[in-house]
């Protein structure tokens, strides 16, 4: 069967649309959040703004596009290192690495998908897909953790109403012995791998060490002992 070739057109326009999402990046980078404007973009690229509606009509367009594409690469290089390891604890290392790896390589995407909300931004209602898996992704890992962290995290007085349905319902028919509890924990472990990392990406933790990294791997060894994964 014969490969269709994107013509010429359709080449220059998906690269011009590349274009325009890494300059939202870049002015977010210099001037925050508030910079990213269409009007900002085109000036910067030398278009005019006419131009660059026909690329994305409003700016919430272009921001929506943006954060999928950014959650995106950052939930399939996560997933990627996981499926290379084996074991619970090799998986969830694997994660958590690829995670602060891709964060301060992609700190303006870090930001965007993470940090500041841009002004006046508003998402889509359903959400973004990437985000979704990064969740499921995380609360899978915790549940292959459970059947060893169940005896020493605390159960607390959690219930399934506690959680968003669009986390727990696939979770409860695939797990149905599975209690609320792994779910917190799921977020617990999650709250400690983002929490260092963004005070790295911030540079909120320039003052204190000159090897974050340490800090990030005591927390993880901590954590997977506290999972009793070792």
């Amino acid at each position: 069967m014969a490969v269709e070739v994107p013509s010429r057109r359709a080449r220059l326009r998906a690269e011009t649309s590349a274009e325009i999402r890494a300059t939202a990046l870049k002015l977010m980078a210099e001037g925050g959040p508030d910079a990213i404007s269409l009007r900002a973009i085109a000036r910067e690229m030398g278009m005019t703004a006419n131009a660059i509606y026909g690329y994305y009509p409003t700016r919430d367009d272009l921001v929506t596009t943006l954060i999928a594409e950014v959650y995106g690469d950052l939930v399939r290089q996560a997933e990627a290192a996981r499926d290379a390891a084996d074991g619970p604890a090799a998986r969830l290392l694997a994660w958590a690495h690829a995670f602060r790896a891709w964060s301060l390589a992609n700190p303006e995407g870090f930001r965007l998908i993470y940090g500041d909300p841009v002004p006046g931004y508003q998402p889509p209602e359903d959400g973004f897909e990437p985000e979704k898996r990064a969740c499921a992704d995380l609360t899978e890992l915790v549940v292959a953790a459970w059947p060893t962290a169940a005896a020493t995290q605390s159960h607390g007085d959690h219930r399934w109403e506690d959680f968003d349905p669009h986390v727990t319902e696939g979770l409860r028919a695939e797990h149905p012995d599975l209690p609320p509890a792994a779910v917190a924990l799921a977020l617990r472990v999650w709250g400690r791998m983002h929490g260092l990392v963004t005070l790295e990406v911030y540079g909120r933790l320039r003052a204190q060490t000159t090897q974050p990294g340490k800090l990030y791997e005591a927390e993880l060894d901590d954590l997977v002992r506290s999972l009793g994964l070792t």
